[in-house]
């Protein structure tokens, strides 16, 4: 199962976005969404699940979760940060944006993922978002930094 992550649009969801998540099987939206218009648009690509971030504001982010647990197939995963030891819940993935820095890296049999932002350039930071691949219980992830 292919499954692109992406986070910190912004109201922005570029060409080169849609184009890397293209043949995903789930997108998740991992906060910073910005615009309604950026789901709409990813729901075309694949089903969306999404958490709303610190700057989604209005009707249309009040239906978003901040937080969300997400059984995949046989993987867990929790979509932004919680105040829970990832491990002892039997949380296989963690995924977060928000500080546009793209990070994968395993801690303790617990997999951590920001797929960096895909909004306009900030801090020069790459812009960028992840594919997640799953197969039963293997999982491996990738940034993907997108040419723009």
């Amino acid at each position: 199962m292919k499954i692109g992550v992406i986070s910190d649009t912004h109201g922005l969801l570029r060409p080169q976005a849609v184009d890397a998540l293209a043949g995903s099987d789930l997108i998740l939206h991992a906060g910073d969404i910005g615009k309604p218009a950026v789901l709409e648009a990813l729901k075309e690509i694949a089903p969306v699940i999404a958490v709303r971030g610190n700057n989604a504001q209005g009707t249309w982010a009040d239906v978003i979760a901040e937080r969300e647990i997400v059984e995949i197939g046989e993987v867990s995963h929790i979509l932004k940060d919680l105040s829970i030891d990832p491990q002892t819940a039997g949380i296989q993935v963690v995924i977060s944006g928000h500080s546009h820095k793209p990070l994968v890296e395993e801690r303790n049999g617990v997999l951590f993922l920001n797929p960096g932002s895909a909004e306009p350039r900030r801090f020069k930071l790459p812009i960028t978002l992840a594919h997640l691949h799953l197969d039963g219980t293997a999982m491996q992830a990738q940034i993907i930094e997108l040419d723009v």
